[in-house]
């Protein structure tokens, strides 16, 4: 579920120290307390009409992950200025190529695959802090453009079906997937995927049915509908949590010089050293490479 705790200074670390283990800020509720979200082990699915907010709720998940240690990104952005600011940062950046999106997806699979067989010969279930394996986070910020618009019509078949596939094997071997569009449509987003997503996210749409096809069928009728958002309230959202009931929240907003900012230095926490302190090239860990 959504976790809101006290903002004391102890609460979250900031900068050098975080994990994907922490959760995650996302802004506050209509109470004005913090909301949080323990995404390692859930994914998040974030959906409504263009500039409504999605942008603003991907980018504080991208920022935090790219300053956790031992956190590798995977991104897909079609649009390429959305993700763009983090790209120097991530283990592969897909832009407008459904090509490289597949096999991106195919190596994802296959990583997967080998830590589920690493957690059954150590008789575990799932991923934990302490076992030092990475976490790799995948953030795709318009889903639309690689299951409708991009290739043709069985490259987007594939595309989804290997999505499914690692959303409903990322959340317990710590490979969570957050994914965005701005077509909240059945086509889009089918029950069978919008229901692997721990987490789901309905930012402003223009009917009751678009609002029920990312929080659930019949939550529109009991109120909770993202229909009833304001457009001049920019990153307003009804927020459902895994067994919960949506609450209305405000996420985060980051200007396009505080992304780059915390771009940079993440890029700068993250540069390679070698023992004398002096960068030096480094190589991909070999759960990455197994999977080319």
């Amino acid at each position: 579920m959504t976790t809101t705790i006290p903002t004391t200074a102890d609460a979250v670390p900031v900068g050098p120290g975080l994990s994907m283990f922490d959760p995650i800020f996302i802004g506050i509720d209509e109470f004005g307390q913090p909301v949080y979200l323990d995404v390692i082990y859930r994914n998040l699915l974030t959906a409504g009409e263009p500039g409504g907010g999605k942008s603003g709720l991907i980018n504080n998940i991208c920022g935090h992950a790219a300053l956790c240690d031992n956190t590798r990104l995977v991104l897909f952005d079609a649009k390429l200025v959305e993700l763009g600011p983090w790209r120097d940062l991530a283990d592969a950046f897909i832009g407008p190529d459904i090509d490289q999106g597949i096999d991106v997806l195919r190596r994802l699979l296959v990583v997967a695959t080998n830590r589920y067989a690493w957690l059954l010969a150590n008789r575990r279930r799932k991923l934990a802090d302490g076992d030092g394996m990475s976490v790799i986070v995948t953030i795709i910020d318009e889903l639309a453009m690689f299951s409708t618009v991009l290739g043709t019509k069985a490259q987007q078949e594939e595309f989804s079906t290997l999505l499914r596939g690692l959303v409903s094997l990322g959340r317990a071997c710590g490979m969570p997937v957050v994914a965005a569009t701005q077509r909240p449509s059945w086509d889009i987003i089918p029950a069978s995927l919008r229901d692997l997503f721990g987490y789901r996210a309905a930012f402003r749409c223009t009917s009751l049915n678009s609002s029920n096809i990312i929080l659930g069928q019949g939550w529109a009728e009991q109120g909770y509908t993202a229909s009833d958002i304001s457009p001049t309230n920019q990153g307003a959202a009804y927020l459902l949590a895994e067994g919960g009931v949506p609450r209305r929240i405000k996420a985060a907003y980051l200007t396009d010089t505080d992304i780059y900012n915390i771009a940079d230095y993440a890029a700068w926490t993250r540069r390679p050293v070698n023992s004398t302190g002096t960068g030096t090239p480094t190589t991909a860990p070999a759960e990455w490479e197994m999977a080319a």
